[in-house]
């Protein structure tokens, strides 16, 4: 969901049923992201990360005709809280915009992930962005409840 009266920022939030340590451990896991970090018709990902501050990343989505190329710097690492990075893309018009990933701890255990993207460049580049990082964070769900 976008945040009321914010044409540049993307806000999703999900309850995922793993710890938080699993859940940010799993953002800095290049192997577990390459299944996880695959929205709509994408097939595959190849994941490059350095999750520290001033570390890059580099993720390639393949769908059956196109590829994706995203690519940014860490700016925040606080395990196992908070992970924030910049990300670049041909959608994004070249212009860094800003992910953060937040978790919070829930009383049953389980974490409450709250992504915010920023910055987009104009509403159309943030609005192909909102389905793909849903679909993103429900994948990463999924794969966490298999995995375990």
């Amino acid at each position: 969901m976008t945040s009321p009266g914010d044409a540049e920022t993307i806000v999703v939030r999900k309850r995922i049923a793993a710890t938080r340590d699993e859940v940010f451990r799993a953002w800095t896991d290049v192997e577990g992201m390459r299944a996880w970090m695959c929205p709509g018709d994408i097939v595959s990902a190849v994941v490059q990360l350095d999750p520290r501050v001033g570390g890059t990343l580099r993720v390639v989505m393949h769908s059956a005709t196109h590829v994706f190329e995203h690519w940014g710097e860490f700016t925040v690492v606080e395990p196992p809280a908070k992970l924030a990075f910049t990300w670049c893309a041909k959608a994004t018009d070249f212009h860094p915009t800003l992910v953060t990933v937040e978790l919070f701890e829930t009383e049953d255990g389980h974490c409450d992930l709250v992504l915010t993207h920023e910055g987009f460049p104009r509403p159309d580049a943030r609005d192909g962005y909102r389905g793909g990082w849903e679909q993103i964070v429900s994948r990463l769900g999924t794969f966490l409840r298999h995995r375990g």
